[in-house]
This record gives C-alpha cells, structure tokens and sequence, in this order.
C-alpha cells in the first residue's frame, strides 16, 4: 500500500481506506464491537438528558450576556457530546487496548511490509500487563488536566465562553496522543518520547484529533471511528516518525 506524507485530516481519512483493505478488516473487529457497547450506550442516556442540561447550564448565564445566549448554545452542545464522547471512548480505548495495539501491528506491517516481530499469541498475552500499565500511563497525564477542565467549565459565564474552546483543542490533542501511542508503544518507545515527538508536528496531530472529537460526536459514525483512528494513526507514525526511532533502542 503507498505510503506518503499527509495532513493530519489526510491520515485520518486514509485510515478509513486502511481499515477496510484486505488483510486487516479481521482486526477492526474486536476495537469495533468495544466501540459499539461503551460509545453506543453512553449517546443514547446522553440525548434522553441533553435538552435539561443546557437549560440548566444557560441559567448561569448572566442578564448582561443574555445576547450571547445563540452563540453559546451550540458551543455548549457540542462541548457536552464531545465530553460524554471522549469519557466513554477512553474508557473503550482501555478495554480494547491490547486489540488496538494489534491492530496498529498489522496495518504498520501492511505499509511498510516489514513485522515487528515474530511473537506468538501466548507471547501477546503476556504483554497484556505491559499494554494496561501504558494505558494507566495515558490517563494519568490526562486526568489532572481534564479535572481542571471541568472545574474551567461550570465557572459562570468564562465557562461558558471560553471553556468550550479549551475543550476542544484539549480534547484534540489526547485523542492524537491515545491513538498515535498505540504504534509508538508497539516499538517500546518511552511515553514522554511520544509526546516529544508529537510536539514537533503539533499542526498534524491537533487537526487529526480535531476529527477524531468531532465524528466521535456522530451517532453510528462514532461507531467505526475508533479503528479508524488506529489505522490512520499508524499511518502518521510509519511516515512521520518512524524514521527516528528505526536505529534507536527503546526503552
């Protein structure tokens, strides 16, 4: 399959033709059904009480601002579904972890026609341990400022205005940063080396995981991009960063 630089939008959709091109389809399948159960439910008890939380968070509103109250409504949805978005998918993305590492194992060898190793299924089992504890390692350096986020967010009329903005670029990066981890974490790179390496093509990684957040918020979209994600995530890695590892020993 070729392989060539792309923007960050470009890796995304060309993970879509990735997912479903011969010899990898059987792998989407696992990370999709995760997908489906965890992201399916938590969208459906999102929108039985979606219209209730926006009119109690607009109450806060001041009479002064009131004018805003037009522009702030879709700010405020779309801030709600890509939270509920990104708290259940990172839980899936948890569960479905050591599914998403072998995924992106099979598409890196697809691209590059090269295996990361010759590793049995008994083998991959035991790296289940190693997989769980990155993951672990993933939401601790998101959790504190997700927190901080939410506090940012029911604050009166900065909230309101400004949170829904610091969501979205935050959101934007973690999702780069869980989905572009899965390639760097098959080659053992460190977790800070990984995001080292992401700062230096900031540009690319915000605009993939801008996508990422905007279709998780999609019902039956939201499904399929999950794998998606994964395929167009090690696509960027194979052409992005691959080369600076390739002579590197990994911790």
């Amino acid at each position: 399959m070729e392989t060539k630089q792309r923007t960050g939008i470009g890796y995304f959709f060309h993970g879509i033709e990735i997912a479903f091109s011969p010899g990898i389809r059987r792998f989407v399948i696992l990370p999709l059904l995760a997908n489906l159960i965890l992201l399916g439910g938590s969208l459906y008890f999102l929108f039985k009480h979606l219209g209730g939380w926006i009119d109690q968070w607009m109450s806060y509103i001041p009479d002064f601002l009131s004018w805003l109250s037009y522009l702030l409504w879709p700010l405020l949805v779309i801030t709600i579904l890509a939270t509920f978005s990104y708290f259940f998918s990172t839980i899936a993305n948890f569960i479905a972890a050591p599914f998403n590492g072998l995924l992106a194992e099979k598409v890196e060898l697809k691209l590059t026609g090269q295996p990361l190793n010759d590793e049995g299924v008994l083998d991959i089992i035991k790296d289940v341990p190693r997989i769980m504890a990155r993951e672990w390692r993933k939401l601790m350096y998101i959790l504190p400022k997700t927190i901080g986020l939410l506090i940012l967010l029911v604050i009166p009329a900065i909230g309101q205005t400004v949170g829904p903005i610091a969501w979205f670029l935050f959101t934007s990066w973690t999702l780069a940063i869980q989905y572009c981890d899965y390639p760097f974490d098959n080659h053992k790179v460190d977790f800070n080396a990984m995001r080292m390496s992401m700062k230096q093509k900031q540009g690319k990684a915000y605009t993939f995981g801008m996508i990422v957040s905007l279709l998780t918020t999609l019902p039956i979209i939201n499904i399929f991009v999950v794998p998606i994600a994964v395929c167009g995530a090690t696509d960027m890695w194979v052409n992005e960063f691959r080369h600076q590892y390739k002579n590197k020993p990994m911790v």
